[in-house]
């Protein structure tokens, strides 16, 4: 069989579909847009007919551009962006309202209702997950009590519950599979961590039918095939995994200690704890890693709403730059004497203050400020949100993380002056791979392993190279100054 492999990388922002061959080289690309829906402050919501549209046009023009038969592709690998919620009828396959994305905010009331009821300590226990909006739970909850008669067809089995991932299966086998992978179900506040499985004490707290839930697998297994008359040949799905989860694997970080850092809409910092699960005491995230072969590694994650948010806002809200890549050189220019600093909470703020109600705000503005500063300050904003999980990371597993080499993907990381930046202020280094798809090419090992024509994890992880790694070359003082500055600027923007 071919060693060609499909990944689908369906992101907060685009759609894309790559297709790798043997050698893991990129031999077909396709990547699309499509609209960011905000019908009220806080509120985040994609049109599902837009996810779906997008990513059938860019797998039909990424097998296109690789110049390959159907036929050729072993597997398809799913990644997609994680907690977007969906609900659709079963018998027509059509969603109930647009997908609520991680983003969203709206369910903030329910959360603090939970929380004021004493329950968030039994979500955590079971999940490894606070309370909080970003979660797909409370968004379920939401869609049946406020879609007209949903939480009545739930009851009688006629609606279906699921991440993207799971809705993009149910579309690409005409309705044959409903299924997601332990990645997706563990982001869900409703599935024990533990134990493998749904929740039925999580489930009653909010409401919320079994009967709507995937079955749930592992990263790399069998979730059906794609109908004939999509692609012009049955193409199996062979492996899933949620986007950051996908960049760990892609990062090949299979060992317990390494760490990657994801810098995409937002940024989301993974740390391989293997087999122990850490209950992390700094409002961290205990999560998998993956699930292979029914065994678990598990993780702790730190999650960051907005990074590369922040300059698309530059480029498409203030208008600064034309291109976002702009923004390095034109940081660089900015004058060293002004000390400004941007805390993104465009949509609250995410580990390790977890506050929903917060809102952006930008401090330090003098009559000199100008778009050169404001952009070296939302680059630096990112950097110093990684710091603050690193060092979380650190308390919570302080005697494996000394020496811990930070590995970044993402849009972000093609900047140098981004990266040496995060190897300063986090006094580590910083290392790049040559493959910056990391997150699809994770998703395509898992397809690739299952189907045999892919190496193994060990001959996978032989196979990672490093473009460049930062070294911190920061004084010590300054980096202090910077660090104390930052720490000031967040506590004056929390809410509470």
């Amino acid at each position: 069989m071919s060693g060609f492999v499909l990944a689908i990388d369906q992101g907060t922002t685009s759609s894309r579909a790559i297709v790798f061959d043997a050698d893991q080289k990129i031999v077909g690309l396709s990547q699309q847009e499509f609209t960011q829906r905000f019908p009220r402050d806080g509120w985040v919501e994609h049109d599902p007919e837009d996810i779906w549209d997008s990513v059938v046009a860019t797998v039909r023009t990424a097998i296109g551009d690789a110049g390959i038969d159907v036929a050729e592709i072993a597997g398809i690998g799913i990644t997609n962006q994680r907690e977007t919620t969906l609900i659709w009828d079963r018998e027509t396959g059509t969603p109930i309202h647009n997908a609520i994305v991680w983003q969203d905010r709206r369910t903030a009331s329910i959360c603090e209702d939970l929380r004021q009821a004493g329950h968030e300590a039994l979500f955590t226990e079971r999940t490894g997950l606070l309370l909080d909006p970003y979660f797909a739970g409370t968004k379920i909850k939401w869609l049946l009590d406020n879609v007209e008669g949903a939480r009545d067809k739930a009851d009688a089995g006629k609606l279906a519950f699921g991440t993207v991932d799971s809705f993009l299966v149910w579309r690409l086998t005409g309705g044959k599979a409903h299924l997601t992978d332990a990645t997706n179900a563990c982001r869900t506040l409703i599935f024990d961590i533990a134990r493998q499985q749904w929740d039925d004490e999580l489930l009653s707290l909010l409401g919320i039918p079994k009967s709507l839930l995937p079955e749930v697998r592992d990263c790399a297994d069998d979730f059906g095939a794609t109908e004939i008359d999509l692609f012009g040949a049955a193409i199996p799905i062979l492996g899933i995994a949620g986007d950051q989860h996908a960049a760990t694997i892609g990062q090949a970080c299979f060992e317990p200690g390494m760490l990657k850092s994801t810098y995409g809409t937002g940024c989301f910092a993974v740390l391989n704890t293997g087999t122990d699960l850490v209950r992390s005491q700094n409002r961290l995230l205990t999560t998998l890693a993956y699930r292979l072969n029914g065994e678990v590694t598990y993780a702790l994650e730190g999650s960051i709403f907005v990074a590369g948010a922040a300059v698309q806002w530059i480029r498409d809200g203030l208008k600064l730059v034309q291109h976002a890549s702009e923004t390095g050189p034109l940081a660089e220019s900015a004058d060293d004497d002004q000390h400004v600093y941007m805390v993104p909470a465009f949509v609250g703020l995410g580990a390790p203050w977890w506050d929903a109600e917060a809102r952006g705000a930008i401090y330090g503005i003098t009559r000199n400020t100008g778009p050169a500063e404001i952009a070296r300050a939302a680059l630096e904003s990112v950097c110093y949100q990684t710091r603050d999980l690193f060092d979380a990371m650190q308390k919570d597993w302080a005697d494996k993380t000394e020496q811990t080499v930070l590995r970044v993907d993402g849009g972000m990381v093609a900047s140098d002056w981004t990266m040496q930046f995060l190897a300063d202020i986090l006094d580590a280094p910083v290392d790049r791979p040559q493959i910056l798809e990391t997150t699809a090419l994770g998703a395509a090992w898992l397809a690739g392993m299952k189907a045999g024509v892919w190496p193994d994890m060990e001959g996978f992880a032989k196979r990672w190279a490093r473009d460049k790694r930062f070294e911190p070359d920061m004084d010590a003082d300054l980096r202090r100054a910077k660090l104390g500055g930052w720490d000031d600027a967040v506590r004056r923007t929390l809410s509470r």
